[in-house]
């Protein structure tokens, strides 16, 4: 397909960059250099500086090589937004080894399928979940586990009054052959910066998908990839100061967006102000207090701040960009942020395969509400037949999204021959969603090709009704998905979270739908929760519904 896209480029903004090949841990002793005192990472009140975040990264990566980690071992993080993930990440990736993350909400079964698939060696786990991965880890590989409290970046008098204050969360884990102290470890290795050269493309992470569509699978991801990504995502925001922006941190960062912040973060000097539970007051207390210029959230944090009812209570005028990701967000979401803001979100793509942003509205330029944007720098687009890949579809004409680009995955799933050669093709990733182009170059998201509803011979995607359900103003959460029916094959069934103190019925959440959608995509059966299920970041888990 012609690059259309490139002429809707914000200013400033160009369609190809010149990169960087330094290695991300390299970039971190560049920026540490450059801006020593420079707050890094903000964290309950506690600032750790650049030059203080390169010495810790080198104590912590002289340390695992003394255990015995080598390069190429894969090194497995379950850890939420807390400094640790942030300096054994760097430590990891300075010494040549592999960052295997791991999400701390997962069950039993699901990490030890990834600690099984990775093969990974060495464990850095919070406190509260070693118990848990001791039992683990005999039906793994795992062969010492470094345990992390929170407590060991609280400042006085916190750390004093946490254990009075959080009886029950936080755990003293005895010490013995296989565990040690992550500040027993600091504190018994040098800062020299270790020699190992690490090549561009050797393999930095095992980003494993989020397994909503079946058993998780690790996205092999490259420096280069990473790097790459990285530097794209600060092309188009160019109005960022280095060293002088600060990024709120409420993404987990074993997820792919959460660790594209970080990285970001690194490589511009940004402040990372980490956000160990994204709650909404929690959020707006974060941006009140610390002026975060660069917010990147999903869209529950949005909701969640826009219900929060001491929203008129916080500053939030140092907002200048939003980015939204991880799941549609919905066009009543970003226009009410928008007013009370007055900040510019911008929502965009990411798939872990790609690093994992590949598409987002220009800042700046033209924002399409409800668009997932324009492709990044040297990034290529197409659009494909569902049922005849080989055919590329036309402007407008609803298609398989695909991406190549140098962030791009180019080897594939760990240990999955065939998943690979399903979903990797000649460069191309084939992304499994449902996408469009317009006119003017921006890719709009119909759906998941999985989530599609086949209701009657008609096809029905859930994103178009998500939007109507959305606008009307008794409902503050809200998603659909097909469910078995006799004679249509499937039906549309709503799932629906009022706002606080109001009520509503079945028949008045069909009729609204009525009002605003062709007949066959009227939801003919209606559910009222609590809440809904969500992953990590706050995408709803459509498939979780029953």
């Amino acid at each position: 397909m012609e690059k259309i896209w490139l002429n809707a480029y914000a200013g400033g903004v160009p369609s190809s960059l010149n990169y960087s090949r330094l290695t991300l841990p390299e970039v971190l002793t560049r920026t540490a250099e450059k801006f020593p005192s420079r707050p890094a990472l903000s964290f309950l009140g506690v600032k750790i500086s650049f030059g203080q975040l390169e010495e810790q990264v080198n104590r912590l990566a002289n340390a695992f090589i003394h255990m015995g980690v080598q390069p190429g071992d894969k090194v497995a993080l379950l850890l939420p937004n807390i400094p640790q993930i942030s300096i054994a990440v760097y430590a990891i990736w300075r010494i040549g080894a592999v960052v295997v993350m791991n999400n701390p909400l997962y069950t039993d079964p699901e990490l030890e399928h990834q600690l099984k698939d990775s093969e990974a060696r060495f464990l850095v786990c919070l406190d509260l979940l070693v118990p848990r991965m001791i039992a683990l880890r005999q039906k793994t590989r795992i062969q010492k586990i470094i345990v992390a409290h929170i407590r060991d970046y609280m400042g006085f008098p916190k750390k004093q009054l946490f254990p009075y204050l959080a009886k029950g969360k936080h755990r003293r884990v005895l010490p013995g052959k296989d565990t040690v102290e992550w500040i027993d470890l600091l504190r018994s290795a040098p800062d020299a910066r270790p020699t190992i050269t690490v090549g561009m493309e050797e393999t930095a992470a095992l980003q494993y998908t989020g397994g909503t569509t079946g058993v998780s699978k690790g996205v092999i991801l490259t420096h280069s990839n990473l790097a790459v990504n990285c530097q794209q995502g600060l092309a188009w925001i160019p109005d960022l100061e280095p060293g002088e922006s600060v990024v709120l941190g409420t993404l987990p960062i074993f997820h792919a967006f959460g660790l594209f912040a970080m990285n970001m973060c690194i490589f511009a000097g940004f402040a990372n102000v980490l956000i160990p539970r994204p709650e909404a007051r929690v959020i707006l207390q974060a941006i009140h207090k610390e002026r975060v210029t660069l917010f990147p959230g999903v869209p529950t944090m949005f909701i969640g701040m826009l219900n929060d009812p001491k929203l008129p209570k916080y500053d939030l005028s140092s907002l200048k960009i939003c980015v939204s990701g991880a799941a549609p967000c919905p066009v009543e979401v970003i226009k009410r942020f928008e007013a009370v803001s007055e900040a510019q979100i911008v929502e965009g793509y990411g798939i872990s395969e790609a690093s994992p942003a590949a598409c987002i509205n220009p800042v700046g330029g033209v924002n399409k509400p409800g668009s997932i944007g324009l492709p990044l720098p040297d990034t290529e687009i197409k659009i494909v037949d569902m049922t005849n890949p080989d055919r590329e579809c036309g402007v407008d004409e609803a298609g398989e999204l695909c991406f190549k680009g140098p962030q791009v995955s180019s080897r594939g799933y760990h240990r999955m021959p065939e998943e690979t050669a399903g979903t990797f093709s000649d460069g191309w990733l084939y992304t499994g969603d449902v996408a469009k182009i317009d006119t003017d170059g921006y890719v709009w998201i119909v759906d998941r090709k999985k989530d599609m509803i086949i209701a009657g011979g008609y096809n029905v995607y859930p994103r178009d009704i998500d939007e109507v359900l959305f606008q009307h103003p008794k409902i503050m959460e809200a998603c659909v998905k097909g469910v078995s029916h006799p004679y249509r094959g499937e039906t549309v069934k709503a799932y629906v979270v009022t706002r606080d103190g109001e009520q509503m019925s079945e028949a008045e959440v069909i009729e609204w739908c009525k009002q605003k959608l062709a007949a066959y995509k009227v939801p003919k059966i209606v559910e009222f929760r609590d809440e809904l299920p969500k992953s990590a970041v706050g995408k709803i888990l459509r498939k979780a519904l029953d």
